[in-house]
Parts: structure tokens; C-alpha cells; sequence
């Protein structure tokens, strides 16, 4: 029986805690190691903690799909309390009332994810509609998430899967084949690609890099479809069957191994890129987000190796709060600084800024650890 926390998958707050780690302070650590001490393991990790420039992938573009792929994996398990009062098997088979509800419950939790998304773009700075940024991380996943739920809501497995490959060919004959005005077709550039296009013709305010948004209009659909390989992890995973957990893992790994592969193959003709999330980037970093997966389901809730974890746990269940706090709406350097700054100004002037980036992080963990305890959770 699977290791829970308040009826959450521990390893899925833990992996989420992971990628969350990178952004909200991990990348300045390494970045500051591979200064201090330049060795080939720290610069390579360095190197992978920023985005690719446009074609090619990094770590650091995977963490916001994963991130997006973990809010799919927890779907089933958060209606399956819903399913039991119903006495149905199947979210398909929720009584019309009983889906109402869950709509607006849906619904309402995306208008708030991108609200704060506004806000952590600045749009309480009041700098005026033309300098607002509408496009936002928060905001992708509150929309990628609902669209999840509405199909997973109302399609059975087959007929999610047909959309899934449906959403990836679809948007993969939209880039290549429809035609930009003064590019052409299939120009995949910052300019000439239909993603950049409809965000210049449609998205308000102020786009991320002046010609496209990475958190655009149109790249948005195919990050459904990485949720949605959430949804299909989960469902599997809960579900009844012949076999052993531990064959449903093996079963996972070669799937993701098969994602890799069909990523890379695609990668020929439609390249790996983040900024416009191609249909070869959800394969690829999908295979890659169920690796990660399997490998904190077996240590965490398999094998029960859980202690090792906890400091991930504590970022994963708040991970929203501190992405939103973390991303200036507090200064966690400035109060880094005023704890320990006496002490870290004792040690070798070299190593200074190696144990500034890590003292940011361990007044981030005593925040959540505080929130933790008293069990004060950001619920959206």
C-alpha cells in the first residue's frame, strides 16, 4: 500500500518538491559552485540549469512540464474520493450534478492560478496594460490542468489517448503547414512560427521576448497533452489489476523509454523546443517526467525510503506558495543576508557565495517547515 500524506501520493509532493528546489533557489547554488570550484560536474550541472537558447533541451526545460505531468499524475487520486461517494467506478460515470460541481471547483482554481500568475508578473506594479505580462507559468498550468480534467472527465482511457495523439499531430500540422504572413509555412523561428504569430495578433499587453511568449497562446494545447501522460501515469498506476505494482513500474519505464525514443526521432522534423512546447518536446521530456516519476514512487512509496526526502516534501507541499514567493514576493536573499551574513563573512571570501545561495535555501526550508507543522497548506 502506497506511503500517503492528507491522501496525497508522498513521492508526488517529494517529486514536485525536486523541480520546484531548482527555481526557487537550487539554480544559484550550483551556479555559485561552478564559479567557486570549476570543476567539469559542477559546470556541466551549471550549464544545465539554464534554458535552451531555442532548439535543444536542458534540465532546466524540464522542469516546468514535469511540474505540469505531477499535477496530471494526482487527478485520478483526487477524484477518487468523489467516484466512492458516487458508487461508480469511472469519472465518466459522475451523476451531471456531481460533475457541475467539480467544473466549477475546476474552473475556479484556474482563475485563481492565473490571477496569481498576473501577480507574479508584476501586475500590482501598475506599470499600465502595454507593460503587463497576461502569459504566465501559473497561468499555463491552470489552463493545461482544466483542459486535462474536462477530458479526463468525460472520455474513457481509449478515447483520451486518441485526443493525446490527436492534440501532438494536430498542433505538429498547424506549425509545419499553415502559413505566417510574410514567413510562410513551417518557419519555426522567434518571428516566423505560427505560435509567435497568434501571440503577437492575440495575447495582450506585453509578450515575455517582444515576438512570442513561451507561456503563449497556441503552445498552450500541446501541454494539455503533457498533462494529460500525467493522467494516463496515474490512472494506470491506481488501477485494479493482474499484476504487480512492481511489473506496472517496469511497464511505466518502457513507455517512457518509448517517449524518449519517438521525441528524438520527431526531434528530425519538428525540433525539441520548450519555447514553442513541440509536440517531440512532450514526447521527450514525458518520457523523462515518468522516469522521474518511477523512480520516487519505488524509493518513497514502494520501498518506504522516506526521511532522505523530507526537505523535498516540505517544498512540494507548498509548492505554489513558494514558486509565488520565491519569484519576488519575498526577498529571501535579503533576509539570507541579515541571519547568517556575520557568519558567512568568517569564512574563505571565495567561498562566500556558495554559502549566501545556500543560506537562502535554508531560510526558504524553515518557512515551509514552519507552514509545514502547523499543517497551513496553500490550496488552490
Amino acid at each position: 500500500m502506497s506511503n500517503t500524506t492528507n491522501g496525497r501520493l508522498v513521492s508526488l509532493d517529494a517529486l514536485r518538491g525536486f523541480v520546484m528546489f531548482w527555481i526557487m533557489s537550487g539554480e544559484h547554488i550550483i551556479h555559485a559552485l561552478a564559479k567557486t570550484a570549476p570543476i567539469p560536474v559542477f559546470i556541466w550541472m551549471s550549464s544545465q540549469l539554464h534554458h535552451a537558447e531555442w532548439n535543444g533541451i536542458t534540465f532546466y526545460d524540464m522542469i516546468f512540464p514535469v511540474f505540469l505531468f505531477v499535477a496530471g499524475v494526482s487527478m485520478p487520486y483526487s477524484f477518487e474520493k468523489k467516484m466512492q461517494l458516487a458508487g461508480v467506478k469511472t469519472p465518466q460515470e459522475l451523476p451531471g450534478n456531481e460533475k457541475r460541481k467539480i467544473y466549477v471547483s475546476m474552473l475556479k482554481r484556474t482563475c485563481i492560478l492565473l490571477v496569481l500568475g498576473f501577480v507574479v508578473n508584476g501586475l500590482l506594479r501598475f506599470d499600465g496594460f502595454d507593460q503587463t505580462r497576461f502569459a504566465s507559468v501559473l497561468g499555463r498550468i491552470g489552463l493545461a490542468w482544466f483542459l486535462a480534467g474536462i477530458l479526463y472527465l468525460n472520455f474513457d482511457f481509449k478515447k483520451q489517448l486518441i485526443w493525446f495523439f490527436g492534440i501532438l499531430i494536430g498542433y505538429y500540422v498547424a506549425m509545419k503547414w499553415i502559413p505566417v504572413p510574410d514567413f510562410g509555412a513551417g518557419i519555426l523561428t522567434k518571428e516566423g512560427s505560427l505560435e509567435g504569430y497568434i501571440d503577437r495578433l492575440f495575447l495582450p499587453g506585453r509578450l515575455h521576448s517582444t515576438v512570442y511568449d513561451p507561456e503563449g497562446i497556441l503552445s498552450t494545447i500541446p501541454a494539455v497533452a503533457t498533462a494529460l501522460l500525467g493522467v494516463f501515469t496515474g490512472t494506470f498506476l491506481k488501477a485494479k489489476v493482474a499484476f504487480s505494482v512492481e511489473f506496472k513500474l517496469f511497464l511505466m519505464t518502457l513507455t517512457a523509454v518509448l517517449l524518449i525514443i519517438a521525441g528524438l526521432i520527431w526531434d528530425i522534423n519538428f525540433p525539441i523546443n520548450k519555447h514553442l512546447w513541440t509536440s517531440s518536446f512532450v514526447c521527450f521530456v514525458g518520457g523523462f517526467s515518468i522516469l522521474f516519476f518511477v523512480f520516487f514512487y519505488l524509493i518513497i512509496d514502494l520501498f518506504g525510503f522516506r526521511k532522505w526526502a523530507f526537505p523535498l516534501i516540505l517544498i512540494g507541499s507548498n509548492s505554489i506558495l513558494i514558486y509565488i514567493a520565491a519569484e519576488g514576493l519575498v526577498d529571501f536573499k535579503d533576509t539570507a543576508d541579515y541571519v547568517f551574513g556575520g557568519l558567512i563573512h568568517f569564512l574563505p571570501l571565495i567561498w562566500q557565495p556558495v554559502f549566501a545561495a545556500l543560506s537562502v535555501t535554508v531560510v526558504q526550508l524553515i518557512l515551509l517547515y514552519f507552514l509545514y507543522k502547523r499543517k497551513w497548506f496553500l490550496k488552490i
